[in-house]
């Protein structure tokens, strides 16, 4: 009977393969130089390297994922986007830290993230992935805004589709290329954000995200603008009735 490939000769195998499908892929470190110490250590964190079709094919860190060098070869990765409404329907916005290496000082939803090439937060399945997504999602609430995990229940987070996105940031050193997993949630939860991540909260009507968008003194994040543009406003009206028809999409919106 042959013997079982362990757990590492996997990992290397993954890792051999996506090296063979990125074979320039640009390490350097001098990217991070003049950085935030806590940002440059969270780039070390892994992300869920992907196909067009949302197949994870390996990981890769955050820092490498997202040089524009190595998005402008195709690497592409998996992502969510929170949106947390309280009990008024009102949106809870977040302003990036101005330590963010990327998009940093940039209005944007409640809560972007990545979920890691850990156990629990993958999946190539999408009902698998969708969990993923899930967990990650209760995890970076915490770690970005404070939010507690039982404030935000695993099943009361809704699944509505997902984005594939590029887009550069404004120094053109780093940038995104994702298929971003897009999640709703209802609560009304404490804040106690983490100054290193955000910069600023507030909370919003769908009137008052407009109105925010005409203010030519702010700035947003591409992914925000691209999903207020084009489906955002028509979910939340959809919020306590009939969201359920934009729920759970199995097709990836190309953006």
């Amino acid at each position: 009977m042959a013997a079982e490939t362990s757990t590492t000769q996997v990992e290397a195998i993954t890792a051999d393969n996506i090296l063979r499908l990125f074979p320039d892929i640009d390490t350097s470190s001098a990217a991070f130089e003049g950085h935030d110490e806590e940002q440059i250590r969270l780039m070390d964190e892994v992300c869920i390297v992907l196909d067009e079709n949302d197949k994870p094919i390996g990981n890769f860190s955050k820092k490498i994922c997202h040089l524009m060098t190595n998005i402008d070869k195709g690497l592409l990765h998996r992502a969510f986007s929170v949106f947390l409404f309280d009990s008024q329907n009102r949106l809870l916005l977040q302003q990036r830290a101005t330590e963010k290496i990327t998009f940093p000082d940039m209005w944007t939803n409640t809560c972007c993230s990545h979920p890691l090439g850990i156990p629990g937060e993958g999946g190539a399945e999408l009902a698998e992935a969708v969990s993923g997504v899930k967990n990650a999602a209760r995890r970076k609430l915490d770690h970005e805004l404070g939010i507690k995990p039982e404030q935000v229940p695993f099943d009361d987070f809704r699944f509505l589709t997902r984005i594939h996105y590029k887009a550069p940031c404004g120094d053109g050193k780093w940038g995104e290329h994702e298929i971003d997993y897009i999640l709703f949630i209802k609560a009304d939860v404490d804040l106690n954000p983490s100054p290193n991540e955000v910069r600023d909260v507030k909370y919003v009507t769908a009137d008052e995200l407009k109105a925010m968008f005409k203010d030519s003194s702010l700035v947003f994040t591409p992914w925000f603008k691209l999903i207020c543009e084009s489906l955002l406003f028509d979910w939340w009206a959809h919020l306590d009735a009939g969201l359920e028809k934009f729920e759970n999409e199995s097709e990836i919106r190309r953006m």
